[in-house]
């Protein structure tokens, strides 16, 4: 098999686990074509395309042509729901000088994207799905010019040396912690304007509001306990939901950072879950409708939150059991929020044989719908395949090289897949890498 994926079968996968956690029974994937009801809203069947940056935008933080023909591509793919990338709320916040940012002055640029993205699904026959935002702080992942700019809630042995910061390197203060409210609540507006169904207030990745939930060690009155952990987090999904009307409240969450002493992680980098499950409890009675359950950080432990078949070190666990870790993670926080739509992932590097497993974790009532992201980027239309042949076809989908990631990471990178959409994102590649491969 290619790019050092090894699995013939679903069976060779199921038999490779060497951790605590299983993979969910295989199922029948006609349940994924179902329509989802969650609170105030339906999804036209239970696949979505997931955040992935494109880091595409203008200066300013508008959507391009690039942006526009991948939201076009995702809903003429089929699936109920587009999970949009992350869009910052405020200019020092960007991941990348090129990131996604609504402001007023550029709000038509937005309303023109989903205009065109909700045509394309109805120039292939489709319903158009439903699109929501993702609001973003990038905390200690920030770059908004060609230079990293972290901006750090707590010190952290670890991911401070990993980023090369000094120990005198400053943490937010909390007056800029207590600004973010409005930021969220004003980008929140702005969203609702421009035709989005809805928005992510986003707590994963360890971007800044998923790092402030393992701020143990932080001082002051946004450290130390729970209660305080969460209070900046709560604040702006609060403002959010003021400024929502009947749109879509939404959260992408960490239950585990896969760093020692941090969020949701016990003894031996083991699950422990007690206050993430309470955070999910604690967002369900806030309003939060739709829940995207995820863990670690691309930046510093990928293989958690995407195991790959080729990445940028040696895993240190069998791929399939870090998928397994994210599906059990999903079916415990819908367990604890039955009301909520949660939006299980991980699914990209089982390939063909993910609908199957996304189909019998749903039907177990472990999630009720599946996303995809690499996967998206390499197949697009992955959702209309399974709906209109039964299944993924393996020479569409993503090999999880990470090629797309290699892209990012350069500077004026665009990340697409080089492997499946060889005539745009290729050229991107040879581009940003200085004819290295």
């Amino acid at each position: 098999m290619p790019f050092g994926f090894p699995f013939h079968s679903a069976q060779e996968m199921i038999d490779s686990l060497k951790g605590p956690f299983a993979l969910p029974p295989q199922g029948d994937v006609s349940i994924l074509a179902k329509p989802v009801q969650g609170k105030g809203f339906t999804l036209k069947n239970a696949m979505v395309v997931q955040p992935m940056e494109g880091c595409d935008g203008t200066a300013e933080g508008a959507p391009t042509d690039w942006t526009t023909r991948r939201y076009c591509r995702f809903a003429a793919g089929g699936a109920g729901l587009l999970w949009m990338e992350a869009v910052s709320v405020n200019p020092e916040a960007r991941a990348n000088p090129n990131q996604l940012m609504i402001t007023e002055e550029n709000v038509e640029s937005f309303r023109a994207l989903l205009e065109a993205a909700r045509q394309a699904a109805r120039d292939a026959g489709l319903e158009p799905p439903k699109i929501i935002a993702q609001l973003t702080h990038s905390g200690r992942w920030s770059r908004p010019y060609d230079e990293k700019k972290p901006i750090r809630s707590w010190t952290s042995p670890v991911l401070d040396a990993h980023q090369g910061l000094p120990a005198d390197y400053p943490i937010i203060t909390d007056e800029e912690l207590e600004a973010l409210p409005e930021q969220f609540g004003r980008s929140t507006k702005l969203c609702m304007q421009a035709g989005f169904d809805g928005v992510d207030v986003k707590a994963c990745h360890l971007y800044l509001m998923s790092e402030m939930l393992g701020g143990f060690d932080r001082p002051g009155p946004y450290g130390g306990s729970y209660e305080n952990r969460t209070k900046i987090y709560f604040a702006c999904v609060d403002a959010a939901r003021a400024e929502i009307g009947g749109g879509i409240l939404a959260a992408r969450v960490n239950l585990y950072d896969g760093e020692a002493g941090r969020w949701g992680v016990g003894e031996n980098l083991s699950l422990a879950l007690e206050e993430p499950l309470r955070l999910v409890r604690d967002l369900a009675a806030r309003g939060v409708t739709l829940l995207n359950i995820t863990m670690g950080t691309p930046y510093y432990n990928p293989h958690v939150n995407r195991p790959y078949a080729r990445g940028g070190y040696e895993q240190p666990e069998n791929p399939v059991d870090g998928v397994a870790r994210l599906l059990y993670g999903c079916a415990r926080a819908q367990k604890e929020a039955p009301d909520v739509v949660c939006v299980a992932t991980g699914f990209s590097y089982l390939r063909q044989f993910g609908p199957a497993f996304a189909a019998g974790l749903i039907a177990e009532g472990g999630a009720k719908c599946a996303g995809w992201g690499r996967g998206s980027f390499a197949y697009p239309d992955f959702a209309k395949d399974v709906i209109e042949k039964g299944g993924m076809i393996p020479d569409k989908c993503c090999v999880t090289c990470g090629v797309c990631t290699r892209i990012m990471r350069q500077p004026t990178g665009r990340p697409g897949c080089p492997v499946r959409d060889t005539a745009w994102y290729a050229p991107e590649f040879y581009r940003v890498m200085g004819g290295k491969k």
